[in-house]
C-alpha cells in the first residue's frame, strides 16, 4: 500500500501495544483510543487507494474499448 497507510498502521500498532503495557488506566484508554482513531486513518487511507486504482483500471478499459 502507500507509505500513508504504512504510516498510519504503524502508529495504530504502536498505541495497541502501548496500551497493552499500560499499567495506569488512564494510560490505556488513552492508547486505546489513539490506537483506534490510527486504524481508522488508515482504514481510510487504504480505501482511498483502493478507490483511485479502481478508477484508474476503468478509465485505461474506457480508453481501451474507445481505440479498438
Amino acid at each position: 500500500m502507500s507509505q500513508t497507510f504504512d504510516f498510519y498502521d504503524a502508529r495504530a500498532n504502536e498505541a495497541a501495544a502501548e496500551a497493552d503495557a499500560a499499567t495506569l488506566d488512564n494510560v490505556r484508554e488513552r492508547n486505546l483510543r489513539a490506537a483506534k482513531t490510527w486504524r481508522a486513518l488508515a482504514d481510510q487511507a487504504q480505501k482511498v487507494m483502493t478507490d483511485r486504482l479502481r478508477t484508474e483500471r476503468d478509465r485505461a478499459d474506457r480508453r481501451a474499448a474507445e481505440e479498438a
